[in-house]
This record gives structure tokens, C-alpha cells and sequence, in this order.
């Protein structure tokens, strides 16, 4: 779930609510129909029941493409189908004047429950995600920042795990969005993030700093490790496009600034030496990633630069 943009996400979530609603309405007739004795759906009885609902359309037949392997759907599926067997039962027990099994019962309603319960379980994750990440692109958000970096400073420090931090910059956004608009702008930022998160550990992070400028955070991975990522990350940005305008596809290039965590250091510290990194990488031409090295803090393969920013974009 962590490369799906926020907007697909959005709209994920309508489908979930709008399956709920489909359940309801299915669960509300054959209530009614059992204790009401009417003739039952023909649907409800046929070989495979489970597909002939609204719901069971969405879930088994069309599922969405970003939630087919979650283990919440997953188990979904299989509550999904096993309501429909047991409701089966009733329904010819009814239909029959057979007196209703009291354990068909229970497992009719351990199985309703359970599906709601993996529903639930789904939609509070997406809402969740929602809510804590940066509305337009999914990435963490600046606000958490600090607090974030401070534990895996921390787990440096007593000797646990190393971790590099790196700042990425979309190299002349400014004219993307001058050129384009900011709809298309908006789309290559959100493009970048789902590329970046894409091709991240599940535990690595990525947080908006701020416009088009993001910090990676990769616990485990000293400044060795890190470079061959983020080397990484730069080339296959470069090659994909990240939005369309008009037919014409748009492709960016990034600067990153990679930095360690340094025992020795804040955690202000280390990220201004991540900041000297990608300044000096936008200065020597962009499109480039280089590191400052622990301890002098110098950045690597970099002419000397003034205190000053003078490079934007």
C-alpha cells in the first residue's frame, strides 16, 4: 500500500464503502426472506453463490489491482464465500420447512462477522494512511520528521544499526510547473514519491521537506550502502515519466544530498550535512548524487562552495 498514491487511495476507500453498502442491503434481504418464508434469490442457491452479489462482483471478479494480494482482502474473500455456503443452508432449511441447524446458524454469523470485521480492518489502514501522510504525494510528513530521525540517530548510537539520510530535489520544477501548469506539476511530485517508495525497503521512509524537495530516510544502510540506492533511484527517475501533458510525456531529472546519521551529531546536523550534499550536487551541474563523509563532514568529488544557496531548481 505504500507506493498508491493518496488520490487512488481515496478512491479505494469509496470502493470499500460502497462494497459495505452492497453487503448490507444482501444481508438485509436474506434476513428477510428467512424469517419472512419468501422464495429465496435463485442467485443466493446457484453453484457459486459468492459471485452473483454486488459484492462478491467487486471482491472476487473485479478486485482492485492494489489490494488483490493484501491479507485483509485475502481473508475477506475467503469469509466472503463461506457466508454465502452457510446462508445457502438456511435458505433451502427455509424453503423446506426444515428446522434451521443451530450450527449453521453460528457459522452464518461467525463468517458475516469476520467479513465485516477484515472490511473494517482495511478501510481504518487506508484512513490511517491517509491521515498521517502528505495529502498530495503519500509521503510522511515533514512534521514527523525530527522525531523520526531522533530514534535512528538514537539506534546509531548505541551501536545498533547505522542509517543514511538523503535529500532529493526535482531539478528545474519550477518550469514544469511554468510550462505546464500545476495540475501536471502536481502529478510528476505525486509520480516521484510513488517511484521512490516503489523502489524503497518497506521500512525505508520518505518524507515531503517541502515543494518539490523530499528527505529519504534508510535505517541499515551506511553511507556505502546508501550511495548505491540512491545512484539507483537517480538513474531510474530520470528514465521514466512521471506525467503526460497533452500527449507529450514529461520526464525530470533529481539531485540528492546523501548524509549519515553520526552518533557525534544532532540530528539538525546531520541533516544541514545532507543539505551541503545536494547543494553541492545541484551546483556541479544536477542530475547527480553526492555524499558528505562522516566526521570532517566534507562532501565527496565537490568544488568548494560559499555558506550561501545560489542554486535553485
Amino acid at each position: 500500500m505504500l507506493s498508491i498514491e493518496p488520490a487512488r487511495l481515496r478512491r479505494l476507500l469509496e470502493q470499500l464503502d460502497e462494497a459495505r453498502e452492497d453487503h448490507s442491503r444482501w444481508n438485509a434481504r436474506l434476513t428477510r426472506t428467512i424469517v419472512c418464508r419468501l422464495p429465496p434469490d435463485p442467485r443466493d442457491l446457484g453453484d457459486d453463490p459468492h459471485l452473483a452479489c454486488d459484492f462478491g462482483q467487486w471482491c472476487h471478479l473485479h478486485p482492485p489491482a492494489e489490494l488483490r494480494d493484501h491479507p485483509a482482502f485475502v481473508a475477506m474473500q475467503v469469509e466472503h464465500r463461506r457466508l454465502h455456503q452457510f446462508a445457502a443452508r438456511l435458505l433451502h432449511a427455509a424453503a423446506t420447512d426444515v428446522p434451521t441447524v443451530p450450527g449453521d446458524f453460528d457459522e452464518y454469523l461467525g463468517a458475516r462477522e469476520k467479513l465485516t470485521l477484515e472490511l473494517d480492518s482495511l478501510r481504518h489502514e487506508i484512513q490511517g494512511f491517509l491521515r498521517n501522510r502528505d495529502a498530495l504525494t503519500g509521503a510522511h510528513r515533514r512534521l514527523d520528521l525530527l522525531a523520526e530521525l531522533r530514534e535512528l540517530l538514537e539506534l546509531s548510537r548505541r551501536g545498533i544499526q547505522a542509517c543514511s539520510i538523503a535529500f532529493v530535489d526535482l531539478d528545474h520544477f519550477k518550469e514544469i510547473n511554468d510550462t505546464y501548469g500545476h495540475r501536471v506539476g502536481d502529478q510528476v511530485l505525486a509520480g516521484t514519491v510513488a517511484f521512490l517508495m516503489g523502489h524503497l525497503r518497506p521500512f525505508d521512509k520518505v518524507f515531503r521537506y517541502g515543494g518539490d524537495e523530499f528527505l529519504i530516510a534508510m535505517p541499515g544502510a551506511d553511507l556505502a550502502a546508501g550511495r548505491t540506492v540512491i545512484e539507483r533511484m537517480r538513474e531510474g527517475l530520470a528514465a521514466l515519466p512521471l506525467a503526460n501533458a497533452g500527449g507529450t510525456p514529461i520526464h525530470v531529472t533529481a539531485s540528492f544530498g546523501l548524509a549519515l546519521l553520526e552518533r557525534d551529531l544532532s540530528v539538525e546536523q546531520c541533516i544541514d550535512n545532507a543539505d551541503r550534499a545536494l547543494f553541492a550536487a545541484k551546483s556541479a551541474g544536477r542530475n547527480r548524487a553526492h555524499s558528505c563523509e562522516p566526521a570532517d563532514a566534507t562532501v565527496t568529488g565537490m568544488l568548494p562552495f560559499g555558506p550561501d544557496r545560489e542554486v535553485s531548481g
